[in-house]
């Protein structure tokens, strides 16, 4: 059963710009603004494992919101949750209930290793 107990905090940092001045694909965590949010759900989503050369666990989460609430996260966020600082892991979906907005779930990710 989803309770939405949990508090999240996003993260966004705006995009370097290089000596020429030309915007970069880099992000700025520096320069990185925060937003807490509260009632959310973070539940455990797929993990994967790798044992090449270097061994890499990649741990998923999946954020969910209550009906009604949308979260303004984007691909390059970051969510500090669980303890964890994790990645935005795709692009957020928002699913519709008519031609209202229901509920929005975030794939999360951490990579260790």
């Amino acid at each position: 059963m989803i309770r939405y107990r949990q508090t999240v905090v996003t993260h966004r940092a705006p995009l370097r710009v290089d000596r020429y001045g030309n915007t970069t694909s880099e992000r700025d965590w520096t320069r990185a603004t925060s937003t807490t949010v509260p009632r959310v759900e973070v539940l455990p989503d797929v993990s994967t494992e790798d044992t090449g050369d270097r061994p890499v666990v990649v741990t998923g989460w999946r954020l969910i919101t209550r009906r009604g609430v949308d979260v303004d996260l984007i691909p390059g966020d970051r969510v500090t949750a669980l303890g964890r600082l994790l990645e935005v892991d795709g692009t957020p979906m928002r699913y519709p209930l008519g031609d209202r907005h229901h509920h929005t779930e975030v794939r999360l990710k951490a990579v260790d290793g």
